[in-house]
């Protein structure tokens, strides 16, 4: 299974699509294909004893969607919600599961050279879920592993929980 930056620097005449949105001051980006759709925060149904990342749940369409804020989850301050609150719902593996952010911005398309591998840093985001930096001018967008996000350990228990 060859990661997204694999297949980035193996395809350098191949354009990545990837869907823009802040949390706090940063923009970040993950790719468009993992994106179902996106849909405004609404209230969800809590679940006893999740961690405070995991806002609850949601009914879409008959299946039960795990809601995860990512304000919480990377220690961004506390999160609002207002009209530009949007939950992306993404099909990881498979499984759906709702992502709050604070906006959304657009589909960026970027080249592999436009891709910068991602600094070492001690931050709230691990950088192995990190794909790299995407450059675009002035811009930069942090682009996130979304598969290897959601399936790290701790969002494992988003799974037990759900039973």
């Amino acid at each position: 299974m060859s990661s997204l930056s694999e297949r980035a620097a193996g395809a350098a005449e191949r354009h990545l699509e990837f869907l823009a949105f802040t949390l706090g001051k940063e923009e970040y980006g993950i790719d468009i294909q993992k994106v179902q759709e996106l849909r405004g925060y609404e209230a969800v149904t809590s679940i006893a004893h999740a961690p405070a990342y995991i806002k609850g749940v949601v009914n879409l369409r008959g299946v039960i969607v795990p809601i995860i804020d990512m304000r919480i989850k990377f220690n961004l301050g506390t999160p609002t919600y207002d009209q530009f609150t949007v939950v992306i719902i993404l099909n990881i593996g498979g499984h759906l599961m709702g992502m709050v952010v604070d906006s959304v911005s657009d589909v960026t398309t970027l080249t592999a050279e436009q891709i910068k591998p991602a600094p070492d840093m001690a931050s709230s985001l691990n950088t192995d879920h990190l794909i790299g930096l995407g450059m675009i001018e002035q811009r930069m967008l942090i682009l996130v592993d979304i598969d290897r996000l959601m399936s790290s350990a701790d969002m494992g228990m988003v799974q037990k929980l759900l039973g």
